[in-house]
């Protein structure tokens, strides 16, 4: 499929995060007007999420899904927590770094201590958003690995929506397939390439969103 740039959705280069958002929403029309919760995952997912929910007249939330990193490399992640305490670990992965359990048990509480943190700055007190019987989006502004949105997936997953999708602007395709095939769930990407190495190298500007923008955000789409 080729864009209106003339390119191919696999080299298709986002100007930014908002956009990115609004050629999501495009891909998404089919749930507009139809009670959706827009569930971002913070904090790039953020703008991405807020053009989608305002495109699709939906409910903007966050769900909070943190990667456990591997010892030296924290980059590298072998699983992923929720705030709700789902645990996913990528076990062969742990097996070939022979990571230990006593080092997979202060990461996991570290960063639900860390999940916490952002719940309190970014929700406050306002109670988590219904789930059961909703057709529920996640989006995030991109996928590599897909281990830290499977863990949010699992998670909502477990909480009985009547849909859930997977929604990103871009991710490789055997992520997409994994993700489908590991959570049962539909998964939407304006782009798919094929030699992907970050999710930063398919957009022009990828600054690091701020704690204030995503409570900009939050609050912003509340009031509208």
């Amino acid at each position: 499929m080729m864009n209106s740039e003339g390119k191919s959705d696999s080299e298709m280069v986002f100007r930014d995060r908002a956009e990115a958002g609004r050629l999501l929403a495009d891909r998404l029309r089919e749930y507009q007007d139809r009670n959706a919760l827009i569930l971002a995952l913070p904090r790039g997912g953020v703008p991405v999420a807020a053009e989608v929910a305002a495109a699709l007249n939906g409910e903007l939330d966050i769900v909070i899904a943190r990667k456990i990193g591997a010892p030296g490399n924290p980059e590298l992640a072998i699983g992923a927590v929720t705030s709700d305490g789902t645990v996913l670990l990528n076990d062969s992965l742990i097996a070939g770094l022979r990571v230990g359990k006593d080092y997979i048990d202060r990461a996991v509480n570290q960063v639900q201590s860390d999940i916490r943190d952002y719940i309190r700055r970014y929700r406050g007190d306002r109670p988590a958003p219904e789930v059961s019987g909703r057709i529920v989006l996640i989006v995030d502004d991109g996928i590599a690995t897909g281990y830290t949105v499977m863990s949010a997936a699992q998670a909502i997953l477990g909480k009985d929506p009547e849909e859930l999708i997977i929604a990103v602007p871009v991710a490789p395709r055997e992520s997409v397939s994994e993700l489908q095939q590991s959570t049962g769930s539909k998964v939407v990407a304006v782009s798919t390439p094929s030699f992907f190495v970050a999710v930063g190298q398919f957009y022009k500007d990828f600054k690091q969103v701020s704690d204030e923008e995503v409570i900009e955000a939050l609050e912003g789409h509340r009031k509208s």
